[in-house]
């Protein structure tokens, strides 16, 4: 352990240095961070691939380039940008905090008064306040949990082994450079020690891994098997009038809260059919469906199609802008299978 806390830093932060990924976040060398830009990517990056962030975040800058700019937009606005990175609580909170910061007159510095702001959890204070303000606090996420659990071949599967991740993470960051040494692992995370096939040889603290000792390293971190999520049923509705279809924004809070989608009756065990249809219209059940992933459970859209007379509470989007409404993804790939199927 004390081989590893006086060696594994001083080598990823040299590694880091030559090898650091270039991505439109992150401040260059010799130049500060800007706290809005952090903060805005490690929120998308949660549960999100960087090559799926890093054109969203390029727009998402450009149409909102700093902290007050997004604290002035609708919400509507910003919930239709997010369409697509999922887990749209994060952008409802993203908006929620700009404001706070806004009229505050900027971000806070350390991890304990990001907490405070909406949305910040633990992780993402600790990322903001480590990279932004180079404060020294432990930054875990999913690249981290994995070099951290290599180095000392933790055989706790996770997630029972997550306190004692943290307690060696928190022993290995320096109380120099914190900020950039999290992003090293990080980056090392991302290219090195990747989930699969980690390339080990080109691993800069291989020295210090007990996990590469072992022949192994790949095994690690240990994970239990997952469960199987539970299976929903529900319709999907496509009511359209005038070269126009019916759209309704979901309840402000819940799941896909405030946003702008298809109809759905219930989403039960057992396959709704009609329930709760909008409209009184001669209804057609397309033989296909569309299925997608939440973290709890999966869903199956029936997809359901009728023409009405306009007259039904919603918003009536044009058809040939449909792409502009800023639909969930389940309810963008349930549209794209109705247009192509009625």
């Amino acid at each position: 352990m004390d081989a590893k806390r006086s060696s594994v830093a001083p080598a990823l932060l040299d590694w880091y240095d030559r090898h650091r990924r270039d991505l439109p976040w992150r401040a260059k060398p010799g130049e500060m961070p800007d706290p809005y830009r952090v903060w805005v990517s490690e929120v998308m990056l949660q549960q999100t691939t960087v090559a799926t962030v890093r054109p969203r975040f390029t727009a998402w800058v450009a149409r909102w380039p700093d902290v007050g700019a997004l604290a002035a937009a609708q919400e509507a606005e910003v919930m239709a940008a997010w369409a697509g990175l999922g887990y749209y609580a994060r952008a409802r909170n993203m908006h929620a905090a700009a404001k706070a910061v806004a009229a505050a007159g900027g971000f806070p510095r350390t991890e304990a008064e990001l907490r405070m702001l909406p949305g910040l959890g633990a992780y993402t204070a600790a990322a903001v306040a480590a990279i932004a303000f180079d404060e020294r606090t432990v930054v875990v996420d999913a690249n981290v949990e994995r070099v951290v659990s290599r180095l000392h071949a933790v055989a706790t599967p996770l997630p029972r082994s997550r306190p004692a991740i943290r307690i060696a993470a928190d022993m290995l960051t320096p109380d120099m450079r914190a900020g950039d040494f999290a992003q090293a692992v990080m980056d090392l995370g991302a290219t090195v020690c990747t989930p699969k096939r980690p390339r080990c040889l080109l691993c800069p603290v291989r020295g210090w891994c007990d996990a590469y000792a072992t022949g192994e390293p790949g095994r690690y971190p240990v994970k239990q098997p997952r469960a199987e999520r539970p299976r929903r049923h529900g319709t999907a509705f496509w009511l359209e009038h005038g070269g126009r279809v019916l759209l309704h924004r979901r309840p402000p809070r819940g799941l896909l809260g405030g946003m702008l989608a298809l109809p759905t009756g219930p989403w039960a065990q057992e396959p709704p059919g009609f329930a709760n249809a909008p409209g009184a219209t001669g209804w057609r059940m397309l033989p296909n469906t569309v299925e997608h992933g939440f973290t709890h459970f999966r869903l199956r859209l029936a997809l359901a199609v009728g023409s009405g007379a306009g007259h039904e509470e919603g918003e009536w989007w044009p058809i040939a802008a449909l792409d502009g409404a800023g639909l969930p993804t389940v309810f963008r790939r349930a549209a794209e299978a109705l247009r192509s199927g009625r």
